[in-house]
C-alpha cells in the first residue's frame, strides 16, 4: 500500500460516519444537546470548512465553499471556520438540509483526497509550517485535517443518536 492509498483509505473514514447518520429533522439537526453550542448542524459544516479552507491553502485553489456557498445562505458567518466560535455565533450556523451538510463536507474531504492522490511519497515530506515546533510537513498537516474531520464526525454520530 502506497502512503497516497494509505491516506485515502483513512480520509474515507469520515465520510463514511457523516455518510450513516441517522436522517436527522432540522430540528434535530440544530438541536444543541446538554446546550452544547456545536449542533449537528454546525458540526457537519465545520468539517467541510476546517478541510476546504486548509487545502485551498495548500493547493491555492479555490475552496469548494464557491459552489456551496449561496446555498448554504448564511451570511458571513458562513464563510468562517468555526474555531473560536462563541456560543452566539455557533448558534448562528442553522442548516435545516441534511444532505447539502452531508454533500459539501464530502465535496471537501474527496477534494482533499484527490490532491493527495497527486502527491509523491517525498511531497509528504515537504516542511510547509515553519510556525511550529517541529516544523510541520505536508504529511502531517493532510493528517491533522483529516484527524479533526474525524473527531467531529464521530461527535456528529454520537449527538445524532442521543435519545430525542
Amino acid at each position: 500500500m502506497t502512503i497516497t492509498e494509505l491516506f485515502a483509505d483513512v480520509a474515507k473514514r469520515p465520510l463514511e460516519t457523516i455518510a450513516n447518520l441517522p436522517t436527522l429533522t432540522p430540528e434535530e439537526l440544530n438541536a444543541h444537546p446538554g446546550s452544547h453550542p456545536n449542533s449537528v448542524a454546525w458540526l457537519l459544516w465545520h468539517i467541510g470548512r476546517e478541510v476546504d479552507v486548509q487545502l485551498a491553502g495548500l493547493t491555492g485553489e479555490d475552496q469548494v465553499w464557491e459552489r456551496f456557498r449561496d446555498r448554504f445562505d448564511l451570511g458571513p458567518i458562513g464563510d468562517t471556520i468555526g474555531y473560536g466560535h462563541t456560543p452566539e455565533q455557533a448558534s448562528e450556523i442553522v442548516v435545516n438540509d441534511q444532505g447539502l451538510l452531508v454533500d459539501y463536507a464530502t465535496a471537501a474531504l474527496s477534494a482533499l483526497i484527490d490532491y493527495a492522490n497527486r502527491l509523491s511519497a517525498e511531497d509528504f515530506d515537504v516542511v510547509i509550517d515553519e510556525n511550529w515546533t517541529p516544523p510541520v510537513t505536508r504529511g502531517v498537516r493532510l493528517v491533522s485535517i483529516v484527524d479533526d474531520a474525524a473527531q467531529h464526525a464521530g461527535q456528529a454520530a454520537y449527538a445524532a443518536g442521543v435519545p430525542r
